[in-house]
């Protein structure tokens, strides 16, 4: 099966299984590797992407239901959301490891993309589902937080 999609603003031709998982094209296909494999059922968030500017993880997701869509990976987050938190980021060392960090910004950046100052409850809704093995949780919290008052502040 073919499928064309929207892979960070470039068009994406997939000729191959449609039942292949989304993570598997773009590490594989495309060779961007900030997108990582995690668990591979949904449940740990590191695969985690933007389909049409929603967080999705692409471990579960079927090429197929990308085509004509839009996906934007980690590699290329650069809406003022996703350069507010990466600033936020690298200012509170939030990474340990940083084998999870590509997922937590993805779904941080969705987060503030549809609420401009989130309260801790939508927080933790948002980023429910992203384990960070390093328990980094609360740098992630501050970090969030830094960035929504940044962006609030240009405003």
């Amino acid at each position: 099966m073919s499928v064309e999609f929207e892979l960070n603003g470039k068009t994406i031709a997939y000729d191959g299984p449609a039942d292949t998982p989304l993570l598997w094209v773009i590490r594989d296909s495309a060779g961007l590797t900030g997108t990582k494999y995690g668990c591979g059922i949904a449940q740990c968030g590191a695969c985690t992407v933007h389909l049409d500017g929603q967080a999705r993880r692409s471990c579960v997701t079927p090429v197929s239901m990308v085509a004509g869509r839009e996906i934007t990976t980690i590699e290329g987050a650069a809406s003022p959301a996703a350069k507010a938190l990466q600033d936020a980021w690298v200012e509170l060392d939030v990474p340990q490891c940083g084998f999870c960090q590509s997922g937590q910004l993805m779904s941080a950046t969705a987060l503030l993309e549809w609420i401009d100052n989130p309260s801790d409850e939508d927080i933790d809704g948002a980023m429910a589902g992203n384990i960070c093995r390093c328990a980094t949780y609360q740098r992630i919290r501050k970090a969030i937080k830094l960035a929504a008052s940044r962006m609030g502040e240009k405003a």
